[in-house]
């Protein structure tokens, strides 16, 4: 009990070390690791049913370890002001109720939108619910940008075979702003191959080359990134950049799956451009939350 319970003080503490070979077991642990705290009552109740008090003692380490690594994240970092207001939402291409999902994000009335896993068939409904809100936009296969001031130099960003990301220019009051839409590839759990993420580090890597490129020095990322700030394996992509929610959010700001969310994968980033506050939207007909934060210009 005492050796399971170090075991599990160490998993949180270095979880950065845990290696990436076989499974990416790092890179799913480092996914999850907020949930790792569960490990604290499954040890506590054995060591109560043999009142065991070097047990009860020891256990007192992991809940101190998950303390020290996550409790920065619930103390609430919001703040008022700020001056540009942004959403990103993986709007799911099996979502039965486009129209209501774009009415959702309107009304959050952000200056700026994001959305990722657009269809051929949902597009233009996005476009005709958001033109009145949302007289500029820019769609490049599956992500969109849907925005209350002009966007220019709008590009695909070529992250994959296919466009999953796009980049634009956008013209605030304090000027212009590089704007990143992404939605990095997929990742899926399987008892064979374990965590497989090669798909999306290769196409974070792309990203972050694309960024180091970037001559604005004010840069905002939105977009799916399947996978957590935490992840490792995603550093080449985040460590440049600040995480809204890390910096300026309430909590772990969980966004998938929208009906019970366990890991943020959905993300607000940026560069030059100081996070205010962050927070998750209600749900929509989507299988992820939206997520919004404001920002200093």
């Amino acid at each position: 009990m005492v050796g399971a319970a170090l075991f599990c003080a160490l998993l949180m503490v270095l979880s950065d070390w845990v290696p990436n070979g076989f499974g990416n077991l790092g890179s799913l642990l480092q996914t999850l690791l907020p949930w790792t705290g569960l490990a604290v009552p499954l040890l506590l109740a054995p060591a109560a049913v043999r009142r065991s008090r070097p047990a009860a003692v020891a256990v007192l380490v992991p809940a101190v370890a998950w303390a020290c690594v996550h409790g920065p994240a619930l103390i609430d970092k919001r703040s008022a002001g700020g001056d540009f207001t942004v959403v990103s939402h993986n709007v799911d291409e099996g979502n039965t109720d486009p129209a209501g999902t774009a009415r959702s994000l309107a009304a959050s009335g952000a200056d700026l939108l994001a959305l990722e896993e657009l269809s051929a068939k949902s597009a233009p409904t996005y476009a005709r619910e958001l033109a009145d809100a949302y007289p500029y936009h820019a769609v490049r296969e599956g992500v969109g940008l849907w925005s209350k001031r002009p966007l220019t130099d709008v590009e695909p960003v070529p992250i994959m075979p296919w466009t999953r990301a796009l980049r634009a220019t956008v013209d605030t009051p304090k000027g212009p702003v590089a704007v990143y839409a992404a939605h990095l590839a997929s990742v899926r759990v399987f008892p064979t191959a374990g965590f497989t993420t090669e798909r999306r580090n290769e196409a974070a890597g792309k990203l972050a080359e694309a960024l180091r490129a970037e001559p604005l020095p004010r840069v905002i990322v939105l977009g799916d990134f399947n996978g957590s700030v935490d992840d490792s394996a995603l550093d080449v992509l985040t460590s440049p950049l600040r995480s809204a929610q890390r910096e300026a959010g309430d909590g772990f700001g969980f966004t998938w799956p929208a009906s019970f969310p366990v890991v943020r994968i959905d993300q607000v980033m940026t560069k030059g451009l100081a996070p205010v506050s962050s927070w998750t939207l209600p749900a929509t007909g989507s299988d992820h939350l939206p997520v919004a934060a404001v920002l200093r210009l």
